[in-house]
């Protein structure tokens, strides 16, 4: 699925979940993969499925300034890290829960995208993926910070799209429904009931699933689809 040329792919979230899923497909199609999480003891225990490993609060506009001139070239990156913020009404949302939430899934992904597109748009090559979610098109109630933060996703992967569209840069998100990862986990089980009710095929998707849509999208034989938002949502977004 990819060139003769050995593609660096750089996966935020890479301990566990989508992100270390997509890793181990990048990796198992030819990619040098570089791991980034802020935890490191995960990482540690996942090392093995990856070239490169590093730490990096991505909310920090900085740090991930530094992580560019750290690493290099770098020709993919998969923006899967985030968290599900606080599980509870609106307006009982602390000021430091919301911005948590806003800091790390939208933050995180713009800072990426901030740090390294500029050196992808000199190439003339780059693939970009952000992982943002159904709750960011439909919202998720008692979900808010979290639904809010995925909508900003799609909408800055639809401006960026837009403004790389000719350079060779592609950039798209990719938005599940309920995925079987760790993060979900955390849910109670009225909302994974209440999420996987809303799922025409009954059941919750897998990482693996996740992660063979971000292969492609990170690959050469995806050529003409940028600023663009693919469901996998086992028919619960049919739009």
């Amino acid at each position: 699925m990819f060139a003769k040329e050995q593609r660096t792919a750089l996966v935020t979230g890479a301990a566990r979940g989508i992100g270390l899923a997509s890793a181990q497909r990048l990796r198992r199609q030819g990619c040098k993969v570089v791991g980034v999480d802020i935890a490191t003891d995960a990482m540690q225990a996942v090392i093995e499925h990856f070239d490169a490993v590093d730490t990096v609060d991505i909310s920090d506009g900085s740090a991930v300034e530094a992580l560019s001139d750290r690493l290099g070239k770098v020709d993919i990156i998969v923006n899967s890290a985030g968290i599900v913020g606080p599980n509870k009404p609106t307006w009982e949302i602390s000021d430091d829960e919301w911005k948590q939430t806003i800091d790390i899934n939208l933050g995180g992904t713009f800072h990426l995208m901030r740090a390294f597109v500029p050196a992808m748009v000199e190439r003339g090559w780059g693939r970009i993926v952000n992982i943002a979610s159904i709750a960011g098109k439909e919202g998720n109630p008692n979900l808010a910070a979290y639904s809010a933060s995925k909508a900003a996703v799609i909408g800055l992967t639809k401006s960026i799209g837009k403004e790389l569209a000719t350079t060779g840069v592609l950039v798209n998100s990719v938005a599940p429904a309920v995925i079987a990862t760790e993060m979900n986990a955390l849910n109670t089980p009225e909302v994974l009931e209440y999420m996987i009710s809303k799922i025409p095929m009954s059941r919750t998707g897998t990482a693996d699933e996740v992660a063979a849509l971000v292969a492609w999208l990170s690959s050469e034989e995806c050529s003409f689809s940028t600023g663009a938002c693919y469901d996998i949502s086992g028919g619960r977004a049919t739009y």
